[in-house]
């Protein structure tokens, strides 16, 4: 499949700061692909479920903050959840598809994929009561491998995909993909939206948030998306999970050491680090930086 090249942007104006986008993947501890061989599907109904009191914390930081984000939420947790889904919307927020049950897409056939992509949006719209235009693979799973799911997507009406990451990763990755929003089928289809990467010494290094966000210094953090808005002229695209604020979360046990320290590492800090993050940039949804100029 040709991959089109990055789709141009506008320059902003003299003095006018870049909006970045803020999206959070809204999904609980005991979904995550990591815990996968631990935590039997089968279980998850009979789970403590945390993630209504994390989304708390988290629209409160962006009420605090004047944030806009998107929020690729997962069919299952809205179905258990629609009130939480409402203030989503309510707050202005964009609602976006995650798949219903944090299924890869690499490990599903393309009828399955295309019946978890089409129930998911068609699901969170009927509970939101907005369209769905956007949709994040589970764990990035999108590579050369399945292609096809950007296909399916398109033929599904999603306007946009974040599935993509540009980096070399033991579980996902397609460091050769642009490290900017491109057209998979040319410039009136489909639009890819790859989480962010600063390029150094010929490699694309993460930073865009998730467990990195949390392993780095916030500084570094901070200088790397810094970078691509000075530099790239490109906004900033940050992911994170809502439990990541979450270190009272209830913890598996048979734990692998790298699942483990993945998963956990400096998860009590990640909540100031999210505050000031809402304070050092300027943020927005994925469909007013990404579709609007279109």
């Amino acid at each position: 499949m040709k991959l089109y090249a990055p789709a141009p942007r506008p320059l902003p104006a003299p003095g006018e700061s870049i909006r970045n986008a803020m999206t959070c993947d809204v999904e609980d501890y005991f979904q995550v692909s990591a815990f996968a061989p631990y935590i039997d599907r089968d279980s998850w109904p009979s789970r403590e479920c945390r993630v209504e009191a994390n989304m708390e914390r988290i629209l409160a930081i962006y009420e605090r903050h004047g944030v806009k984000a998107t929020f690729f939420t997962l069919g299952w947790i809205a179905e258990r959840y629609p009130n939480m889904v409402r203030k989503i919307v309510a707050a202005g927020h964009e609602l976006a598809s995650h798949g219903y049950g944090h299924l890869r897409a690499s490990d599903q056939t393309r009828a399955q994929f295309d019946n978890d992509i089409r129930s998911s949006k068609a699901l969170l719209e009927d509970i939101g009561g907005q369209a769905v235009l956007g949709y994040r693979a589970p764990s990035f799973s999108i590579g050369h491998a399945n292609l096809w799911a950007l296909e399916a997507l398109q033929e599904a009406d999603y306007r946009y995909s974040s599935s993509i990451y540009p980096i070399a990763h033991d579980h996902y990755g397609m460091p050769d993909a642009p490290r900017f929003a491109f057209y998979p089928h040319g410039p009136d289809g489909l639009l890819e939206v790859p989480v962010t990467t600063v390029n150094m010494l010929g490699r694309n290094l993460p930073a865009g948030g998730g467990g990195y966000f949390r392993l780095l210094p916030y500084a570094l953090s901070r200088w790397m998306m810094q970078k691509v808005n000075r530099e790239d002229r490109q906004p900033a695209l940050f992911y994170f999970h809502p439990w990541e604020l979450d270190p009272g979360q209830p913890r598996p046990q048979g734990l692998d050491a790298k699942s483990r320290f993945r998963h956990y590492v400096n998860i009590e800090r990640m909540e100031g680090r999210l505050e000031q993050l809402a304070r050092d940039f300027a943020w927005d949804r994925m469909d007013r930086i990404f579709l609007e100029q279109k």
